[in-house]
């Protein structure tokens, strides 16, 4: 069922318009690997700044400022911090790039993602989070950021992965060690918004040998509630 979305991310048309002087921006190439048409318009007369506009299959969706986005896409793309003083800068560029499919990302803008919908979850305080880094091994790095959040909200944390560490029990989060291998490919992290559905975000990232990982995430609620269905069938 994972790759199932993957499919249809895919088919969703996305366009990027760069308004700058400039017509070889850094954040172009950037945006090529996210499956969009990049299209560079001269900066209108008057506008000071170079500026960013982001369209989903002929619709408008938003306005960034250019030089905003490109700090964000400084490698390496760094975890919000602190938490709690998420940006509105992230919140728009995750936003903006919502169900665009991505190429050849690495694992520390996975982690820039993954803070973002922890932060979403960890804001609303109530509702299931779904998490998978691949292994139960690769969570280990990131227990202690998880237990914080089970310590201060009501969430219901589950963690998934290849059965190859035990992990201490911890309270407010289950772990889920599967025994084959179909979640293995992917990182996967899935929030339901709790009481505030608006809130639910998600994201499916398959890694591919040699290619880094492709994949995409949403707030899209109908995608999250098919992400948390496909995560379920493996735990069936």
């Amino acid at each position: 069922m994972l790759d199932s979305l993957l499919a249809d991310a895919r088919s969703s048309d996305h366009q990027f318009v760069i308004h700058s002087a400039d017509p070889e921006m850094a954040a172009a190439d950037w945006f090529r690997n996210h499956n969009v048409d990049v299209i560079h318009r001269p900066l209108p007369s008057g506008i000071p700044r170079p500026f960013l506009v982001v369209e989903r299959d002929g619709e408008f969706v938003g306005v960034l400022d250019l030089e905003e986005v490109e700090r964000l896409l400084e490698p390496p793309i760094e975890p919000p911090s602190p938490r709690e003083a998420l940006s509105e800068g992230h919140q728009g560029f995750f936003d903006a790039l919502s169900d665009t499919v991505f190429t050849s990302i690495s694992r520390r803008e996975l982690l820039a993602v993954s803070r973002e919908i922890e932060d979403r979850a960890h804001r609303v305080g109530e509702g299931t989070l779904h998490v998978s880094f691949q292994r139960l091994s690769a969570f280990q790095s990131q227990r202690r950021v998880y237990e914080r959040i089970a310590a201060e909200t009501s969430l219901d944390i589950h963690v998934h992965g290849v059965d190859d560490w035990t992990p201490p029990r911890s309270q407010g989060i289950t772990y889920h060690a599967h025994q084959d291998g179909r979640l293995e490919p992917y990182w996967v992290l899935a929030f339901d918004g709790g009481p505030e559905a608006m809130q639910a975000s998600g994201l499916v990232a398959e890694e591919r040998r040699d290619e880094g990982f492709t994949g995409f995430w949403t707030h899209d609620e109908e995608t999250v509630d098919r992400i948390f269905s496909s995560v379920a069938s493996v735990i069936a």
